[in-house]
C-alpha cells in the first residue's frame, strides 16, 4: 500500500485524541493536507446532533468526489458506530467503516480492507499518540462512555456506560508527554465530575489532582466538562487549592429553569446549580464556561426568559448556545409538545446575542491585567503580531491574543509562558505587551 494520509477529525476533543491515537498508528505514512494526493482517507466522525451529522456525512462525501483512484476511505468514530447499518448500506462510497472501538487496529483493517465494529469503547491505555496542533498542549482523555440519563442525549446509546481509565495509566501517559516537552494538559471525558464512580470512588479527581500534581514538568492544567449533580464543593476546593490546576471551570448547565431541568433530567434544579457557580465565581482568577440548550420540548416562553435573564447576569465568561436536536434514542425524542425550528432558531439568536455580549466584558475585564500568556505562533493579521492566550484559557475555544513581539529586542518563543499586561480589545481580540523582565 501506498503511504500518504490524510486525516480529519471532526467533532469534540475527546475525538481528536481518537484520531491522535490512529495517527500514531499510522506513523509510517507520510500526512498531507492535499487529500486528493492521499492514498488513505480517513474521517473521524461526530454523530451528536443533526449538525454535526450532516457536516460528517458532506466531509465524507467531498473527500470522495475529490479523491483519486485507488485510494481507500475510511469512515470511523461515533456516526459510523451509532448508525453501522444504515451507513453501510447508504453510502458505498466508503471502504472501510469502524466505529469507537478499533482506533488502535487502524493499521490492521487497512492491511485487511476489513470493516469492523468492536462491542467495546476504546480506552486509550498505552496506545501512542501524535499530538497534533500544539508544542506544549494536550488533551488526556479520562474515561469514555456516561452515567447520566439526560433527555435531549444519544451518547450512552453508542457509547455506553461510563468506563473510566485506571490512574497510573493517566499519570503515565502525561509522564510520557512531559518528556516530550509538554507541560500544559486539559482533562476530558463526557462527564469528567464521575470519573472513577464506575470503580466505587466518590471523588476519583481529587485524586488525579494529587496524582498530576506530583509529576514534575506539569505546569498547567485544567478539566473540561464537568456535571452538576456529580460536581462538589469539595472538589472544587481542591481545585481552588491547587497549584497545577486552574480555576477553570466548564460546567454545561444547559437550562436554569427548575422545571425544564427537571424534564431535561439533569440531576440537579436551580438552587443547587447556583450554589455551584457561585462558590466558582469566589474562588480567585476564576473562569466559569458553559453551554444552555434552546428549544427542548415543552419550553416556554417564560422558562427562555428565564433561561437568558440568568445568562446576561451571572457574569460567565464563556457561553456556549446550541439548538435542540431531535435525537432518537433519548427520552426527549418521544415527547410530545416539539418546539417549532422556526422558534428555535429565533431563541438561540437572542441567546447568542447574549453571550456575545458576555463575552466582550469578560474580555474588557481583562484590560490592564497582569497574565501569563503562551505564545502559539504567529498571527493571521500582520506579521508583526504573535498569536498568544492567557494560560488558563482552553486552547482554540476561549480566544486570542496580539502580541507585537517588536517590543522586546530578542524574538519571543514559540509554546513558552511569558508574564505580559493585556493594554486593549480589538473586535473580540485582546492585545498584550510582553514584560521586559
Amino acid at each position: 500500500m501506498s503511504n500518504k494520509l490524510h486525516i480529519v477529525s471532526l467533532g469534540c476533543t475527546k475525538n481528536l485524541v481518537d484520531t491522535e491515537v490512529m495517527m500514531g498508528k499510522l506513523q509510517n505514512f507520510e500526512l498531507t493536507d492535499e487529500s486528493g494526493d492521499a492514498d488513505v482517507i480517513i474521517v473521524n466522525t461526530c454523530g451528536f446532533i443533526d449538525a454535526a451529522k450532516e457536516e460528517s456525512i458532506n466531509t465524507v462525501l467531498n473527500l470522495h468526489d475529490a479523491r483519486k483512484e485507488d485510494s481507500v476511505l475510511v469512515m470511523a468514530g461515533c456516526l459510523s458506530e451509532r448508525y453501522q447499518i444504515e451507513l453501510a448500506k447508504d453510502m458505498p462510497e466508503v471502504d472501510i467503516f469502524t466505529g469507537v472501538g478499533d482506533y488502535d487496529k487502524i493499521d490492521e483493517l487497512l492491511k485487511e480492507k476489513k470493516s469492523r465494529f468492536t462491542d467495546e469503547v476504546f480506552l486509550i491505555d498505552g496506545a501512542e499518540r501524535v499530538i497534533t496542533g500544539s508544542t506544549y498542549h494536550a488533551y488526556i482523555k479520562l474515561s469514555e462512555g456516561c452515567n447520566q440519563v439526560c433527555s435531549f442525549c444519544a451518547i450512552p446509546s453508542f457509547k455506553g456506560k461510563l468506563n473510566s481509565r485506571n490512574l497510573d495509566s493517566i499519570a503515565k501517559e502525561v509522564e510520557g508527554l512531559v518528556a516530550k516537552g509538554y507541560y500544559d494538559f486539559s482533562f476530558v471525558s463526557q462527564d469528567s465530575s464521575s470519573y472513577l464512580r464506575d470503580q466505587n470512588v466518590k471523588d476519583g479527581l481529587s485524586l488525579l489532582i494529587q496524582r498530576i500534581e506530583l509529576i514534575d514538568g506539569v505546569k498547567s492544567a485544567r478539566i473540561l466538562y464537568l456535571y452538576p449533580s456529580t460536581t462538589t464543593i469539595s472538589l472544587l476546593k481542591n481545585i481552588g487549592n491547587s497549584k497545577v490546576f486552574h480555576n477553570y471551570f466548564d460546567m454545561p448547565i444547559q437550562h436554569i429553569n427548575d422545571e425544564m431541568l427537571r424534564m431535561m433530567k439533569r440531576g440537579f434544579g436551580k438552587e443547587k446549580t447556583i450554589e455551584l457557580l457561585e462558590y466558582m465565581k469566589s474562588l480567585p482568577n476564576s473562569f466559569i464556561r458553559t453551554s444552555f440548550i434552546v428549544g427542548h420540548p415543552n419550553e416556554t416562553e417564560e422558562m427562555f426568559e428565564e433561561m437568558c435573564e440568568f445568562a446576561a447576569s451571572f457574569g460567565f465568561d464563556r457561553i456556549n448556545v446550541f439548538s435542540y436536536s431531535d435525537e432518537e434514542t433519548t427520552s426527549a425524542y418521544d415527547m410530545s409538545q416539539k418546539i417549532s425550528v422556526e422558534v428555535i432558531a429565533e431563541r438561540a439568536d437572542i441567546l447568542g446575542q447574549i453571550t456575545s455580549e458576555c463575552l466582550e466584558k469578560s474580555l474588557r475585564a481583562e484590560i490592564g491585567k497582569e497574565v501569563e500568556i503562551v505564545i502559539d505562533g504567529e498571527s493571521d493579521e500582520h506579521e508583526y503580531l504573535l498569536s498568544a492566550k492567557e494560560l488558563i484559557w482552553a486552547p482554540e475555544i476561549d480566544g486570542e491574543i496580539y502580541v507585537n513581539d517588536r517590543i522586546k529586542e530578542d524574538d519571543l518563543v514559540f509554546g513558552k509562558i511569558y508574564k505580559a499586561k493585556i493594554t486593549d480589545i480589538v473586535g473580540n481580540i485582546l492585545t498584550a505587551t510582553v514584560d521586559n523582565a
